[in-house]
């Protein structure tokens, strides 16, 4: 009927203050916490206490611990899900074993990304869009320019529907992104393809057709599935 209660370790409360003034905005980024000494006197705890609660608040992106200069608030939540995430599917899915699921949640997400960017673009996104089309259309030979700015483009996108989460987990999932991009980067004619299908979207995008932006991500993401499939049948030769 009831749950055992879990004893919380001390360590585990100090991390968990820490983490509420976080938070809540009483300590912000850059700003640097007191000593592992001083902080252990005013908690009432052993060092040791402090020292495991800040490498807990350090998995979480939330500090930084930098030898002769102390702790510092940091903003790197974004930073630690996208380790945490990149790692989940390495384990579990291996790089190009997970590319069918990849594309599945990309088909998810993006296709409603590119109608909001659409709908909510400012001149700045479509300018920032547009540059990175001009880097790609510059660097076909070059695939870790190319993969980069791919990567800009795709994040610009998501900075254009002004939704800070969406721009999140968008950004969260670079680092599997660029993988599957460099598998599609070696079929032959898959960034041609992509260009074709990213100034669809851009079109789009400037014209405010949500509906024609929902289409054009859905044709390129259908065109990244089959590039997929294409390279998976080169690696497995």
């Amino acid at each position: 009927m009831y749950a055992p209660i879990q004893p919380v370790k001390v360590f585990e409360r100090v991390a968990g203050q820490i983490e509420k003034r976080i938070l809540d905005g009483e300590l912000r980024s850059g700003d640097r916490l007191p000593t592992e000494r001083d902080l252990a006197e005013q908690f009432h705890v052993s060092r040791t206490a402090v020292r495991e609660a800040m490498k807990i608040l350090a998995q979480k992106g939330l500090v930084d611990m930098r030898p002769g200069r102390g702790t510092i608030v940091i903003n790197g939540a974004g930073a630690a899900m996208q380790n945490s995430i990149d790692l989940l599917m390495r384990m579990q899915l291996g790089e190009v074993g997970g590319s069918d699921n990849l594309v599945e949640v990309r088909r998810i997400l993006e296709v409603e990304i590119a109608a909001l960017a659409a709908a909510r673009a400012t001149e700045k996104d479509i300018a920032a869009m547009g540059k990175a089309i001009r880097m790609m259309d510059e660097n076909m030979s070059d695939a870790d320019a190319f993969i980069a700015a791919d990567n800009t483009f795709h994040e610009a996108l998501a900075q254009a529907t002004q939704n800070a989460l969406i721009f999140t987990l968008i950004h969260s999932i670079v680092n599997l992104l660029s993988a599957q991009r460099k598998h599609i980067f070696a079929v032959e004619g898959g960034p041609q393809r992509g260009q074709l299908h990213h100034k669809r979207i851009l079109e789009s995008v400037i014209r405010r057709d949500p509906e024609a932006a929902r289409v054009a991500m859905g044709s390129h993401l259908l065109q990244v599935r089959e590039d997929v499939s294409a390279a998976r049948t080169q690696i497995d030769q």
